[in-house]
């Protein structure tokens, strides 16, 4: 199985940074509060720009919802925290300046592994071999997770593990998930994540607190409510 997008990726993550904490040093608290809201603006367009790609409302709101119960009932978001607190008690934290390394953990985990990109990069990986949708995402992640770094912190850098796991485990999942993966239902495993990517960058720019993590099995979900949809419609 043909991993090397995803460890690119890693790679890029860890790179990236390790240069943004580098720059860290010589901020002001106002500029990195400017590159933070400048982030979570580009975030929110993202995952809207990715939303419309599908529209058919019945597809977010039967993928969301039960994808919602699941990830309540596991409560995601609360073991990526606890992950992120146990790896912050680890780090030094500069007074008044770093984010906790359990919030940037979750955030910039999901900056990266939510998305068309991921989903679709994935499963190309996975069931043609080609990795180049996952190396034009490694070079965005690379300059993203600098710009992340030098507003959150060291806790960006954890999030490279949950890049590992998460697209390695699209990628060998692929060639399972194969009878369902027609491109229809990509597009609505993307179109779900976009939208998850909205409640990011909410979060981002403060206007609410999701806890987004919990609703990532709908990105599961979605091809499933896609094929069901298509069969009663």
């Amino acid at each position: 199985m043909n991993l090397l997008g995803v460890l690119t990726n890693t790679l890029a993550v860890l790179v990236g940074g390790g240069v943004g904490l580098l720059f860290r040093r010589g901020l002001p608290e106002k500029v990195m509060h400017g590159v933070m809201t400048g982030i979570g603006l580009c975030t929110l367009y993202i995952g809207i720009s990715g939303s419309l790609a599908c529209r058919e409302p019945l597809v977010f709101i039967l993928s969301l919802v039960p994808g919602a119960v699941i990830g309540f009932l596991l409560d995601i978001d609360g073991a990526l925290g606890r992950f992120g607190r146990w790896v912050e008690r680890r780090f030094p934290r500069e007074a008044g300046k770093d984010t906790p390394v359990a919030e940037a953990f979750v955030t910039a985990s999901l900056v990266f592994c939510v998305g068309a990109m991921t989903v679709v990069g994935s499963l190309e990986a996975g069931l043609t071999g080609n990795n180049g949708t996952l190396f034009t995402k490694s070079l965005l992640d690379l300059i993203s997770s600098a710009m992340l770094a030098a507003s959150l912190g060291p806790g960006v850098l954890c999030s490279a593990a949950v890049v590992l796991v998460g697209q390695g485990g699209l990628v060998l999942l692929a060639g399972a998930l194969s009878p369902l993966l027609t491109e229809p239902a990509v597009t609505a495993m993307s179109a779900v994540g976009s939208l998850l990517i909205v409640g990011l960058g909410l979060n981002l720019l403060h206007v609410a607190k999701i806890p987004v993590a919990n609703y990532l099995p709908a990105i599961v979900l979605a091809p499933v409510v896609w094929q069901l949809v298509t069969l009663f419609s």
